[in-house]
């Protein structure tokens, strides 16, 4: 039977688990997620969910856990107690620092890169060839006694190098 998507039971899941993969994918170019997602499923005691993955991978391309909530379209404070219960929590005791606080998002990134799990770099190049591109329009300002627009806007490019 079809679902809403018009997709076989099968299909939906394969094409979910596709589009889960591919939400911060350019970690993969950056981390070896490879081993740091085998190591921190021992810290746990069993493999981590796509979910805390996708996490992982969101907080490894530098976003903030409100950019993450933002485009996951989650509550920002649910998420936080997810990455406090699970990501941090790993990473805590995976890294040996179980009784220091995560005072910033940032910590974690520190830690896994102090540790070893950074292991590509980009490379400088004259000629970078953009991956994904996205203009997204943060607030617009008016003002009529000044006859003043004022747009602010935020670029998130990335590219590859050749």
């Amino acid at each position: 039977m079809l679902d809403t998507l018009g997709l076989l039971p099968t299909e939906h899941s394969n094409t979910m688990a596709h589009h889960i993969k591919e939400e911060f994918a350019q970690a993969e170019n950056y981390w070896d997620l490879e081993n740091l997602y085998i190591d921190l499923a021992s810290a746990k005691g069993k493999n981590l969910t796509p979910i805390e993955k996708r996490h992982l991978r969101g907080l490894l391309c530098g976003c903030s856990p409100s950019e993450i909530a933002e485009k996951l379209n989650k509550s920002l404070n649910g998420l936080e107690v997810d990455l406090s219960n699970t990501i941090y929590s790993y990473v805590k005791t995976l890294i040996n620092r179980h009784n220091e606080k995560v005072e910033n998002w940032r910590n974690i990134c520190q830690w896994l890169e102090e540790s070893g799990y950074k292991s590509k770099s980009v490379e400088k190049s004259n000629n970078p060839t953009p991956l994904d591109a996205k203009v997204n329009i943060e607030n617009i300002n008016i003002d009529e006694n000044h006859n003043k627009i004022e747009i602010g806007i935020l670029i998130q490019l990335q590219v590859t190098t050749k």
